[in-house]
């Protein structure tokens, strides 16, 4: 695929993009973000019955070009070929890179993954989930209390005052 044609892709998908939004009956809402940049992306999951399959997959986020498309064409990919969860864990960042166009994204590798990297961690916590919840172990709502990344060392002190 020529360069024009990449950047076109890209342009398509940052202007109209595909699976934005918020999803309400979503098992996981993952965030991420690119700290160096400034972009964020939170990925909302439902799993499908069978707990292989993603039954529907959106995301909202701000950010970059490269990263907002990204996100959407990562997305369109995990719809259009009904991917399983795990061939979504098997998914090559590498390839990510190519897709985009790896001269075009060359420079901005952060931004070209974040959306396929806050996938994958949304898949991982809802496999871990699902294990717990079929072990009988009970969670506390919110999540498993842990922060990390930006404001982790502000929510900590905080949560001991």
């Amino acid at each position: 695929m020529d360069r024009q044609l990449q950047i076109q892709i890209l342009l398509d998908h940052y202007e109209r993009p595909r699976h934005r939004g918020r999803l309400e009956e979503a098992d996981v809402r993952m965030p991420g973000g690119n700290p160096g940049c400034g972009d964020v992306v939170t990925i909302h999951l439902k799993g499908a019955d069978d707990h292989r399959h993603i039954e529907d997959v959106t995301y909202e986020g701000e950010g970059c070009t490269i990263s907002m498309a990204a996100a959407s064409m990562i997305l369109e990919e995990v719809h259009e070929r009904n991917l399983t969860m795990d061939e979504v864990l098997r998914m090559d960042y590498n390839e990510m890179i190519d897709k985009l166009g790896r001269q075009i994204v060359a420079s901005r590798p952060k931004c070209a993954t974040l959306g396929l990297g806050t996938l994958k961690a949304a898949i991982r916590k809802y496999q871990k989930d699902r294990r717990l919840d079929a072990a009988g172990v009970e969670r506390p709502d919110g999540g498993d209390g842990l922060v990390f990344g930006e404001g982790a060392e502000e929510a900590a002190r905080r949560d001991r005052e």
